[in-house]
């Protein structure tokens, strides 16, 4: 295993947090907010992050819901890179199969160039939509093949990376540029280095192919938490040692958000609640206000839903956000949590990762 593999995905834990910190976002917009207020939060949000020693800023691949401006992990990624210098970035995950594998190592190649040493490629097999919108993006109505071949792909994606497409192969030819090729071309300077890999999983199939493959696996606890520990169990029962990795390394995705009073946490949760609601019933919409979610009238099966999905939602002051936290790290033993704070106002989520920051004591901002 090369030790700069495994500096470039283990991270350190600071003040008193069990595990390496980092945060997920959606580029959540909510009622009244536009998709530019989203990314200008991102961008602190990612700011605030690397200050205070948050390890990484992942992004994730949606489409088709009005209330998640984050379609385009590459562009909003080539953005955050441009606005910070040291914090990881990456993507939490773009969706493989409704992509060319030669399209996203050209991109992620990109990104590289634009910030190197700091690009982590998280994958999913998932198509991050409807079905419908699955078939546009991928101009097939074949969605359960692409999700079947999805090792072949990443197969493919790695070759392209690394390129090192063997003879006689119809595409020994092709090089992802920016790449390694660059480095063999007369008079060529450019790095062989490149994204690490991680896979992503809401169930067993990901967890599986990660521990055989020897890379890092990143679970989506945060809207799966039944099973986050059979699949951590799984990832860690199947891991062979690889160049990248000798052991295995998990994060866990989870929702948390900390305000200043409890009651205030109730109100922001119901909103994001409400949200999913929506959206689990085919009106997907943009992020309601707390005040709307107060007013709506929930029917008992919405209600049940609701109250389902807060109870793995890490919620309250700092300090019982801390104590969540640090006991589901605990019964999980993921390596690393990764946080993702949903909420309508962009200004609460950042609060929420400050008071985070305070209450684990991570380094003040310079």
């Amino acid at each position: 295993m090369s030790a700069d593999a495994a500096d470039e995905i283990r991270g350190t834990a600071h003040g008193t947090a069990p595990v390496p910190l980092s945060v997920l976002d959606l580029v959540t917009v909510g009622a009244g907010r536009t998709a530019s207020d989203a990314l200008r939060t991102g961008v602190d949000i990612a700011r605030l992050a690397e200050s205070r020693g948050f390890h990484r800023y992942w992004v994730a691949e949606h489409h088709s819901m009005p209330g998640v401006a984050s379609s385009s992990p590459a562009v909003i990624l080539a953005h955050l890179a441009a606005h910070t210098g040291r914090i990881r970035l990456g993507s939490g995950g773009v969706m493989l199969p409704n992509h060319a594998p030669l399209v996203i190592a050209e991109q992620f190649g990109t990104l590289e160039a634009m910030a190197p040493g700091r690009i982590d490629l998280g994958l999913g097999r998932a198509p991050g939509t409807d079905g419908a919108t699955a078939a546009a993006l991928r101009r097939s109505d074949r969605l359960n093949e692409g999700a079947d071949d999805f090792p072949q792909q990443l197969a493919e994606l790695t070759r392209f990376l690394d390129d090192d497409f063997p003879d006689g192969h119809p595409y020994r030819r092709i090089h992802a540029v920016p790449g390694p090729v660059q480095a063999t071309s007369p008079g060529g300077v450019q790095s062989p280095h490149r994204p690490p890999l991680w896979l992503l999983g809401s169930s067993g199939f990901s967890a599986r192919l990660a521990g055989m493959l020897g890379l890092p696996f990143a679970f989506a606890h945060h809207f799966s938490a039944q099973n986050t520990v059979p699949a951590l169990d799984l990832y860690r029962e199947s891991f062979r040692p690889s160049g990248v990795l000798d052991a295995p390394y998990a994060l866990i995705g989870v929702s948390a958000l900390a305000t200043d009073d409890e009651k205030e946490a109730r109100r922001q949760v119901l909103a994001a609640a409400l949200n999913m609601v929506r959206l689990r019933t085919g009106r997907p919409g943009l992020v309601p206000t707390p005040e709307e979610a107060e007013a709506y009238d929930f029917s008992p099966m919405e209600r049940e839903f609701v109250d389902s999905w807060n109870a793995n939602v890490i919620h309250g002051t700092p300090d019982e956000v801390r104590t969540g936290l640090d006991e589901l790290q605990k019964r999980t033993g993921a390596d690393e949590l990764m946080l993702t704070a949903n909420a309508h106002g962009g200004d609460v989520r950042l609060r929420s990762y400050e008071l985070i920051a305070d209450a684990y004591g991570l380094p003040a901002p310079a």
